[in-house]
C-alpha cells in the first residue's frame, strides 16, 4: 500500500475516533482534572483501546464468520446505524456522550473512567471496531494496524491537550458549532458505511440469483 492510501485510512480512522468527543468529555468533568490526571487517563484509555482494536484487526473476521456466522457487510450496516445515532445526537443535542445519571458517576476513579467510557465506547466504539475488521480483510493486517495506530496516536495528543483546546473553543464561542459539524461528519461516515455494507450484500444476492 502506498503512503497516500495509508494516510487516507489513518484520516478515516481519525474521523471515526472523533477527537472532539474526547476533548469535550475530559474538559467538562467537574471538578476539573489536573494535568497529571489527564496524562494518566489519556495514556491508559489509549493503550487499552489500541489493544482491543488490534485484537479485532487480527481475529475479528474469524470471530465474525466462524464463531458468530456474521458477514462483514452485516457488521458494516449495524455499525453504521449505531454510529449514525451518535452523530445525529451530537448534531441535535450538542453532546457526544451523555451520562444516564450524573450522581452515579461522581465518585468514579480515573481508572474507571479510563476504561468506561473512554477506552470503550468513545475510542474503541462501533465505528472503529467495524473499520478495523473490514479494513483488515480489504487492505491487509499490516496496513490497517499502521493506519489505526497513527490515528490513535493523533487522538492521544488531542486528549493530552484537551483542557487547553477546550479553553480556546470556549473563548471563541465555537464549542457548539464544532460538536455539530463533527457530528455531521460522523453521520456522513456512518451513512457511507451503511451504503457500503448494503452494496456488498446486494452484490452477493445478485450473484446467487444469477442476475
Amino acid at each position: 500500500m502506498n503512503s497516500i492510501k495509508l494516510l487516507e485510512l489513518s484520516l478515516y480512522f481519525l474521523a471515526l475516533l472523533n477527537p472532539a468527543s474526547k476533548i469535550l468529555f475530559l474538559a467538562s468533568k467537574k471538578p476539573a482534572f489536573t494535568g497529571r490526571q489527564i496524562w494518566h487517563i489519556s495514556y491508559k484509555s489509549t493503550l487499552i483501546a489500541l489493544i482491543m482494536l488490534l485484537i479485532f484487526c487480527v481475529a475479528g473476521q474469524f470471530l465474525l464468520e466462524h464463531i458468530f456466522h456474521i458477514a462483514i457487510y452485516s457488521l458494516k450496516v449495524a455499525g453504521g446505524i449505531v454510529l449514525f445515532i451518535i452523530g445525529f445526537t451530537a448534531m441535535r443535542k450538542g453532546v457526544f456522550y451523555q451520562k444516564d445519571n450524573d450522581e452515579e458517576h461522581q465518585h468514579e476513579s480515573i481508572d474507571d473512567i479510563s476504561i468506561v467510557p473512554l477506552a470503550a465506547p468513545l475510542i474503541a466504539g462501533p465505528g472503529t471496531i467495524t473499520a478495523a475488521i473490514s479494513f483488515s480483510a480489504e487492505y491487509g493486517l499490516l496496513s490497517t494496524t499502521l493506519a489505526l495506530t497513527m490515528a490513535i496516536l493523533v487522538n492521544f495528543v488531542f486528549m493530552l491537550f484537551s483542557l487547553g483546546i477546550n479553553k480556546i473553543l470556549e473563548y471563541f464561542y465555537i464549542t457548539g458549532p464544532v460538536i455539530r459539524i463533527t457530528g455531521l461528519i460522523v453521520s456522513a461516515v456512518a451513512v457511507q458505511m451503511i451504503f457500503d455494507g448494503s452494496a456488498e450484500w446486494l452484490k452477493i444476492v445478485l450473484k446467487h440469483t444469477g442476475a
